[in-house]
């Protein structure tokens, strides 16, 4: 029944129903949706199996377009509570870990984050969360959209592992844009927050709300992520202290901006890719280490490697009507009048002034320059009825905000952290 809701709810602005469904699922979410219904939300999905604003700025206040500009330019506040955070705790906590992503925990030192991966047996993705190491013998999850938390719980079943595993009381809100460093060192302390390195972490205290904070983000802009605990309790405290912090720099809150994060090349799990995905066809392949002797997918990601991946994901700047909304379904792409791939991502890129994408081509039509065609709806095709120009180019598309300036979609596949 409530998917029939979730499916209602992307297809009306409607204020009563939305505040209806939300006030019935007020027991498996914060009270962030009803936060950013209050900043405009006037449309939601589903992710993680709770409510994800989608659309904040009003159609005349220039809509998603307008909510990019906000971000590259001030500083916005984003909701990403929906990333569950799955909690490894005890005695074997690391070994856990280690078996379930590719890279090597151990190398993971308290107080600090990484983007790992975890692959199932025939090396596909089946997330791709950040990973917070709280203690030595604590990590958390922090969750893509699918049911990784019921996998890791499920690895564990047997009890091999002296740890438990359990979703905790944990939600995260995210600061983005140039004046975020400056918001961050009103809410934690400028020595803190200018001293946090990329993919750091540091504990604290704002307006009486414990957190976890690290420099990470799903945008180009300057970024960090508020893990607030006992989320139920104190979201509106933790909410109303980061916009009173940012006020005097415009703050607002906005959606997760896909132009954004398409331009710095992060990959959004279940979209760009997901466990029919290797980590060598999306340039994560320096997630994989070799060295390691034993870890779910190991056998068949070192096969790939030895064979090579057949597909590769790609960046495109593509002709077209600006694309400013969600895509529904993959765009076709075509060599001449052959189907040889599809778009997994794709938006209208203000910095680029060109649409820009994300998408999965066979190898040999991978090499920057080479031609191709996309068959983009009618609504943003040049001409109704026929395909569109596109190029296949380097990611990230922009210098994102990082010590390395790029991501691991880079076309040599050099890691961000």
């Amino acid at each position: 029944m409530l998917i029939l809701f979730f499916f209602f709810l992307r297809l009306t602005s409607s204020l009563h129903l939305t505040t209806y469904i939300l006030h019935l699922t007020s027991h498996i979410y914060p009270k962030y949706p009803s936060l950013s219904q209050q900043a405009g939300a006037w449309c939601f999905t589903h992710y993680n199996r709770m409510y994800h604003p989608r659309a904040i700025f009003t159609k005349e206040e220039g809509g998603l377009n307008a909510e990019y500009e906000h971000l590259t330019t001030k500083v916005a506040v984003i909701n990403v509570a929906v990333e569950r955070q799955i909690c490894v705790k005890g005695p074997e906590a690391e070994a856990f870990v280690n078996m379930v992503i590719t890279r090597n925990a151990r190398l993971i030192k308290p107080q600090t984050c990484k983007y790992v991966i975890m692959c199932n047996e025939k090396g596909g993705i089946i997330n791709d969360p950040v990973l917070l190491r709280l203690s030595e013998n604590e990590f958390w999850f922090s969750l893509a959209d699918s049911d990784a938390g019921f996998y890791l719980e499920g690895v564990n079943a047997m009890g091999k592992y002296d740890c438990s595993i359990q979703e905790i009381d944990v939600a995260p809100l995210s600061l983005a844009g140039p004046f975020a460093m400056a918001t961050m060192c009103k809410l934690i302390g400028e020595k803190e927050a200018q001293e946090m390195s990329y993919f750091g972490l540091t504990e604290a205290t704002i307006n009486g709300c414990e957190v976890v904070v690290t420099r990470t983000g799903f945008s180009s802009e300057a970024n960090f992520e508020i893990y607030l605990r006992d989320a139920h309790r104190d979201a509106e405290l933790l909410y109303g202290a980061v916009m009173e912090a940012g006020s005097e720099f415009g703050i607002r809150e906005i959606c997760i901006p896909h132009h954004s994060r398409i331009e710095g090349g992060m990959l959004s799990w279940g979209q760009d890719i997901d466990n029919e995905v290797n980590p060598f066809e999306c340039g994560l392949d320096w997630q994989v280490n070799t060295k390691k002797k034993e870890y779910i997918g190991r056998d068949a990601l070192l096969k790939i490697k030895k064979e090579g991946a057949t597909h590769k994901l790609v960046g495109l700047r593509m002709g077209g009507k600006p694309i400013d909304w969600y895509p529904s379904d993959f765009y076709h792409v075509h060599d001449g009048k052959e189907l040889v791939g599809y778009v997994t991502s794709a938006w209208f890129s203000p910095s680029q002034n060109t649409n820009i994408a994300l998408a999965m081509l066979p190898m040999d039509l991978t090499m920057e320059g080479t031609a191709l065609q996309v068959a983009l709806p009618d609504i943003y095709a040049s001409v109704v009825g026929e395909v569109d120009v596109a190029e296949v180019c380097a990611v990230p598309f922009k210098k994102i905000d990082s010590e390395e300036g790029r991501t691991g979609m880079s076309k040599t596949g050099i890691k961000l952290n």
